[in-house]
């Protein structure tokens, strides 16, 4: 299981600007809205083509707090994989 996942740095950057400009708390609130509306959309990212990661490194807990089953759950969902799928892809990456 991981412990930390890394942004790219334009992503790191968007966080940035949106947590100063909508003044809703710390960077990781802003992150969780992203990721949840980016699952919203009709798109998928090709996870085995991730490069970019030099942006801002969240460990698990800061990122997806308690809920970070319901967040695995959705994104489990969105790209049609099992948890241990996922979970191994990241760790690949890191």
């Amino acid at each position: 299981m991981f412990t930390q996942i890394r942004t790219s740095k334009e992503n790191r950057d968007v966080v940035t600007q949106l947590t100063r400009t909508l003044g809703l708390g710390t960077e990781n609130i802003i992150a969780r809205i992203a990721l949840t509306y980016s699952l919203s959309k009709d798109r998928k990212l090709n996870l085995n083509d991730i490069g970019n990661s030099s942006g801002k490194e969240y460990s698990k807990s800061v990122l997806f707090g308690e809920y970070y089953d319901y967040y695995l759950g959705l994104v489990c969902v969105h790209y049609n994989l099992y948890k241990t799928d996922l979970e191994n892809l990241f760790i690949k990456r890191l």
